[in-house]
């Protein structure tokens, strides 16, 4: 772990209010969820388990939030109030690591655990358990008596999988190992029962991009595999154009149910896609680019460059536009090339460094053209504008590419990282 990376107890999590970035609060914690992992790597922490005022419990994936300091939470502002349900997979921190009966791996002596200590990665929002704070001695008389002492979770039996036998559990530990596409080609090539079995072990999150990344009829098999409300989740987790190309395939009565779920505005920005020609400017754009209004500056456009979520593509340039800055926007005034933002003073306003001399792609531009613009101006990612001059989404290559290459490309001529290095 880097120096200085945020480190929690949890004892201190209990009962702390949560708050959106408006300073509303939204609930309290009531306990943390972590996956256990294969090959001796420390719990990962998925999320937090927060009451809300209806005393619902509810998931808060930790990628949406953004501080845990003061005793309090500070949340993105997008929360699912659906109610938790603990999944195969998961394991409640309070719940069930507190007080539990372990070892210390120099010695074998049994300690109890009283607290864990959990810690952000650097330049990431993962978490995971740190140290153990535990009490040595068997308990009873003894075990307010005993030595105390902080360790590593490395010096601690007890909160890692085994890697054998044919548990979901421990497929998806290993899996967290690859990226998104390469779990996709693993989960395509196994049996449908274990496929599904493995993709509803999966987070909402790291199910969203795996999907993303696998042949459509397997993205269909799964997501009717899954409880309608969880598939709902998953879709709101997935790309809009994405999720507008899955539910594209799915029979009308299912797309419409499933749209009904989703949150309202992930909903229309999908239905919105959905509106176009697939193979269009239109049909191929994310509804989400970054979006600035002309009196930000440099470093308010580097700060939302920076952020982890955003594809590299998606993270090349910003768009400048007039209030509202969610799209649709107000009029379109051109684009900031991320190479620019670096040459700028941070104090520079992004309207006078703005490229205004690029004509922007109508939304039913043509697959083709689209391609030949990219090529044409260097580019790898364009503004999709409307008639009345509003910014639609951006276009990106890679989603270009998917609609270029055969549609059997993710199952013959790419295998992974395996594949490169063998030549296949």
């Amino acid at each position: 772990m880097a120096a200085g990376a945020p480190r929690v107890f949890v004892s201190h999590l209990s009962g702390v209010p949560v708050f959106d970035p408006n300073g509303d609060q939204v609930g309290r914690v009531r306990d943390l969820v972590a996956m256990l992992r294969v090959g001796g790597r420390p719990p990962r922490i998925l999320g937090l388990v927060v009451e809300v005022v209806s005393r619902r419990r509810i998931f808060l994936p930790m990628t949406r939030v953004t501080g845990v300091e003061s005793g309090q939470v500070i949340t993105t502002g997008v929360v699912n109030m659906r109610r938790f349900e603990q999944r195969p997979t998961e394991r409640l921190v309070l719940g069930e690591f507190l007080d539990r009966r372990v070892r210390l791996v120099e010695s074998d002596e049994e300690v109890t655990v009283l607290d864990v200590a959990i810690q952000q990665l650097p330049a990431r929002r993962d978490w995971e358990i740190d140290k153990y704070f535990v009490r040595k001695g068997r308990g009873g008389a003894l075990r307010r008596k005993g030595e105390t002492l902080t360790v590593e979770w490395s010096a601690v039996s007890g909160f890692s999988l085994e890697e054998h036998g044919q548990g979901a559990e421990n497929l998806v530990a290993t899996f967290e190992r690859l990226r998104p596409a390469d779990v996709a080609n693993a989960l395509h090539h196994l049996s449908p029962k274990r496929r599904v079995e493995v993709a509803a072990a999966l987070d909402d999150d790291r199910l969203a991009d795996v999907l993303e990344e696998l042949p459509e009829d397997d993205q269909v098999e799964i997501l009717g595999k899954l409880k309608e409300e969880r598939a709902a989740d998953v879709l709101e987790a997935m790309d809009p154009d994405d999720a507008a190309d899955l539910l594209s395939e799915l029979p009308e009565e299912d797309k419409e149910r499933l749209l009904t779920l989703m949150r309202p505005d992930d909903a229309a920005d999908v239905r919105r896609l959905m509106a176009y020609e697939e193979r269009t400017a239109g049909g191929l754009m994310t509804t989400e680019p970054i979006v600035l209004r002309p009196d930000a500056t440099v470093a308010d456009a580097l700060a939302r460059v920076r952020q982890q979520d955003l594809s590299p593509a998606l993270a090349a340039q910003v768009y400048v536009c007039r209030s509202p800055d969610e799209t649709p926007t107000g009029k379109y005034l051109g684009t900031v090339h991320f190479q620019r933002l670096l040459r700028d003073p941070p104090f520079t306003l992004v309207s006078s460094i703005v490229d205004s001399d690029l004509v922007p792609l109508p939304p039913d531009t043509p697959l083709p053209t689209v391609t030949s613009y990219l090529a044409a101006y260097n580019l790898v990612s364009a503004p999709v504008v409307d008639e009345s001059g509003s910014l639609l989404g951006a276009v990106t290559v890679d989603d270009v590419l998917d609609h270029l290459l055969p549609e059997d490309w993710r199952e013959t001529d790419f295998h992974g990282e395996e594949g490169i290095r063998h030549g296949r």
